[in-house]
């Protein structure tokens, strides 16, 4: 899956601050609600799912990374965020190191395909060292898209 036609650029939030996990997850929600990927009266809902899927494991997978996601018969695409925090957050990663980008999937519950499809896809360019270092080093969502479209466009790199 292309990470381009997954990731919403209207939902690319770069300088995230606050120092709370959920917090974040809440602005990535509004970030996607924002970019029409969900109707409004659904967005605490999804914030409650996402909070009880890290409750049972953290997505926090290690290297400055998560990727907190939930199911959803709300969607019927796979859609993502991703928030940059430059400071780190504490999300109870594998490593217990901080996180630096969070990346927030919603799939269709329906379409258990294509949330496989999605999650392989962004495994694949996370567990990429140099692809990690870069996004570290985004500053605007112009650079976060460029990131995207080299990764796409270079599928054995990953």
């Amino acid at each position: 899956m292309k990470l381009r036609q997954l990731v919403l650029e209207k939902a690319i939030v770069t300088g995230m601050k606050s120092p709370k996990r959920d917090e974040c997850i809440g602005e990535l929600l509004d970030a996607l609600m924002k970019g029409a990927a969900f109707k409004p009266a659904h967005r605490d809902d999804f914030l409650k799912a996402v909070i009880k899927r890290e409750k049972k494991g953290s997505t926090g997978f290690g290297h400055g990374v998560a990727v907190p996601h939930v199911k959803t018969l709300e969607v019927k695409k796979c859609v993502a965020a991703i928030g940059l925090h430059p400071a780190g957050l504490d999300f109870n990663a594998l490593d217990r190191q901080p996180v630096h980008a969070i990346f927030l999937l919603l799939s269709p519950e329906d379409k258990p395909e294509l949330h496989l499809a999605a999650m392989e896809g962004l495994f694949s360019i996370l567990s990429q060292e140099q692809f990690r270092k870069f996004l570290r080093q985004a500053k605007t969502v112009a650079d976060v898209v460029t990131l995207l479209e080299e990764a796409d466009a270079n599928p054995l790199v990953r």
